[in-house]
């Protein structure tokens, strides 16, 4: 599945705010804590609680959000489908990012252990 440049344009300018209660609410309705989505996005960007709140009161949108991001070296090794689209095939970078958080997400709340999604297994 190809995506677009409308597809690429509203997903960077999406707010993190908006999808940040989305993937709490995903993972806490599955039995996964919040300190763990922190753990998953910290690993990911390099961003601690405190820059991820600032973040949601600044309402960046995700093109900011992950140009500030030190992704993970280890990012690349986050693979499969997500949202109709295979995570390895997206060639904007700013949609892959955030796909690959999205990955993270859904394998948050489908219960995987942390080592597996922290890709450290």
């Amino acid at each position: 599945m190809k995506a677009s440049n409308e597809h690429h344009e509203r997903i960077a300018k999406m707010t993190f705010a908006s999808v940040y209660p989305h993937y709490l609410n995903k993972v806490e309705s599955k039995g996964r804590t919040k300190d763990e989505l922190i753990e998953v996005i910290e690993w990911l960007t390099g961003f601690d609680e405190q820059k991820i709140q600032a973040f949601i009161l600044e309402k960046v949108t995700f093109e900011t959000f992950f140009q500030q991001a030190q992704i993970n070296p280890n990012a690349s090794l986050i693979k499969g489908v997500i949202c109709g689209y295979r995570i390895e095939e997206i060639e904007n970078t700013l949609t892959k990012q955030v796909r690959y958080l999205d990955k993270l997400v859904d394998e948050l709340a489908k219960g995987k252990k942390m080592e597996k999604i922290l890709r450290s297994a």
